[in-house]
């Protein structure tokens, strides 16, 4: 397991707005056989407690799963070319939301790399948004 900085850009389209999120964070990213998982916590603002954040990003560039656990947690799926029914949970209650994979790319060596997927989120069969995540990372030196 190595420990990484992590710069994440999600971008959200709903309709024709467009929502730009930036975040810089330290983690861990470890590798086995079939996958890249990467492991990072997300401060939220008081009184909300931190979101414990896990990645796995398959190698063959076909399924991402995130997992979110905190105060609410969350299971996404996301397959190139394929929908999934996720679990998104907030504050008033678990929402139930289709996930469509769009593109999934990886680039990683020498100890720094990007992984990039884009996807749809529906809810109850109509389109909520547009969705791209690109996580870029690099060895910590420290």
């Amino acid at each position: 397991m190595n420990k990484i900085v992590l710069e994440i850009t999600g971008t959200q389209r709903i309709d024709r707005q467009k929502d730009k999120i930036e975040m810089a964070t330290v983690g861990t990213i470890e590798e086995d056989a079939d996958a890249y998982i990467v492991k990072y916590t997300e401060e939220q603002e008081p009184p909300m407690a931190a979101t414990d954040v896990c990645v796995k990003i398959y190698k063959n560039e076909k399924t991402v799963e995130m997992t979110r656990s905190g105060s609410f947690g969350s299971f996404l799926i996301i397959e190139k070319s394929k929908r999934n029914l996720c679990r998104y949970g907030t504050e008033y209650g678990d929402i139930l939301m289709g996930i469509s994979g769009r593109n999934i790319e990886i680039e990683h060596g020498d100890g720094k790399g990007c992984f990039s997927f884009s996807y749809d989120i529906d809810i109850n069969g109509a389109l909520a948004s547009k969705n791209e995540l690109k996580m870029e990372f690099k060895n910590n030196q420290e």
